[in-house]
């Protein structure tokens, strides 16, 4: 929830205030003194609250010349000042050095509390506007872009928003294909360090000496390979963010190396002695019950509360089918535009079965439905025929209308089958649309003996 800081010298004003607020659902600091607050301000790193009530009239710093010091200092930041009706002009004066609004003592708290929720509307479309405008003047287009419509999906991206200033470190959860990267930049670019490196690293897809060396760094020699020194992926995000995609799969000795970094922000280069600082914030992500890894000793506790300071969980496409359509036609306009194709649309019955299909690989797979697509399309609208036929089946739930009832792993073999044969036994591709690894469907295939009847 929204922190409101209020800083008033009357004991009773703050008290009122603060169980009204708390009662509302903000969180709440006060201060009886200028200089108390002023001091609370100065030491944090970042602006730790979202909104200043503060009275004109302070006994230890005039209120005037304290608005022009937070003005300086945090310009974004909307401070209320609380004034008697003695004191209109000194209100007046404050809104004409910088103060979002005024508000005179007693004041009712309907107005209070539709002030306090206009300003945080206000501001929080604000901030999504200069993100907007930064995306634009940066040429951010289709990997970058958050399209949702689905309340789901915006109650996760007001999140993103929210815990984005702050520094904590953010643990992104959900299905592998639903958007994980797309959060944790999100979090960079609207965080106090968007100047600075994001760098983002695949855990799953390199053994622990090379995930080691890509992490840390190396010297000529550290291992057999080592040619030469290397400067690791943590000392290129100093300052900035290192996204942790895959943290799950992250062997115990990798982990052990990772907690030091989270706790003591030094390291130390493979091969080498000396110790290195290092400033970073971390955004790990996981499609793994992490909690579960802690139970079962696959994953180390003490680690899982550093990286997991916030979480957010990620919704699957399936559980927000209204972002189903905008996701569908912004990636055809992007891979139109990509191979100068003129396709334009998707008709009515193409748009259905986009919207019955269960898609098991996430925004990913639908990403790659609308690209075949658009590579087999003649015309300037994409139909029924042009969608795989994974996506033209029955959904999955139209089984619980019969009483034959059948197995997990059959469904399973079934859609793998159906997938690999979708792309002409194309492994690589058949795992992209199915959101696994390569080793992961190597393992099914030989588990279900698919090739085998595939090719039969």
């Amino acid at each position: 929830m929204p922190r409101i800081f209020i800083c008033d010298d009357e004991p009773e004003i703050l008290r009122y205030l603060d169980k009204l607020l708390q009662a509302t659902g903000y969180t709440v600091e006060t201060f009886p003194r200028g200089s108390d607050l002023m001091m609370r301000l100065e030491s944090a790193a970042t602006m730790p609250c979202d909104v200043i009530l503060q009275d004109v009239r302070m006994p230890d710093i005039d209120g005037l010349q304290m608005l022009e010091r937070l003005n300086k200092r945090w310009p974004e930041t909307p401070v209320v000042i609380m004034t008697a009706h003695g004191t209109i002009d000194d209100a007046i004066s404050a809104i004409r050095q910088g103060a979002y609004d005024y508000i005179t003592k007693p004041f009712p708290k309907e107005k209070l509390l539709g002030m306090l929720e206009r300003l945080l509307d206000h501001r929080r479309l604000a901030r999504e506007n200069r993100l907007l405008r930064e995306g634009m003047q940066r040429g951010v287009g289709g990997a970058d872009a958050i399209i949702f419509r689905s309340r789901q999906f915006r109650e996760v991206y007001d999140l993103t928003l929210q815990v984005a200033e702050s520094d904590a470190n953010i643990l992104v959860m959900g299905e592998s294909g639903t958007g994980k990267e797309l959060i944790a930049g999100a979090l960079h670019r609207n965080s106090p360090r968007r100047d600075k490196p994001f760098v983002s690293l695949n855990c799953a897809v390199l053994s622990d000496t090379l995930l080691e060396s890509q992490l840390f760094g190396h010297v000529r020699g550290a291992f057999t390979g080592a040619v030469m020194n290397q400067k690791g992926l943590l000392e290129e995000a100093d300052g900035g963010t290192l996204f942790l995609d895959e943290i799950g799969d992250v062997s115990p000795a990798v982990q052990a190396k990772l907690l030091r970094v989270t706790q003591e922000k030094d390291f130390i280069v493979l091969g080498s002695t000396r110790t290195r600082k290092v400033d970073v914030r971390f955004v790990a992500a996981t499609n793994k019950d992490l909690m579960n890894e802690v139970r079962e000793g696959r994953f180390r506790e003490d680690l899982y509360y550093r990286l997991n300071v916030i979480s957010i969980n990620l919704p699957p496409l399936r559980e927000r089918r209204d972002d189903i359509e905008p996701l569908a036609r912004h990636f055809l306009k992007a891979s139109a535009r990509r191979m100068k194709k003129g396709v334009l649309d998707i008709d009515d019955d193409a748009v259905q079965v986009l919207m019955q299909y269960d898609w098991p690989g996430n925004v990913r797979e639908l990403e790659n439905v609308m690209e075949r697509a658009v590579i087999l399309a003649r015309g300037t609208v994409i139909t029924i025929g042009l969608l795989p036929l994974g996506a033209r089946r029955e959904p999955i739930p139209a089984l619980k209308e019969t009483t034959h009832l059948v197995a997990l792993d059959e469904i399973e073999r079934q859609h793998i089958t159906s997938i690999l044969k979708e792309t002409g036994l194309n492994k690589s591709r058949s795992a992209e649309i199915l959101g696994i690894s390569r080793k992961t469907l190597d393992r099914k295939i030989a588990e279900y003996s698919l090739m085998e009847r595939s090719t039969a």
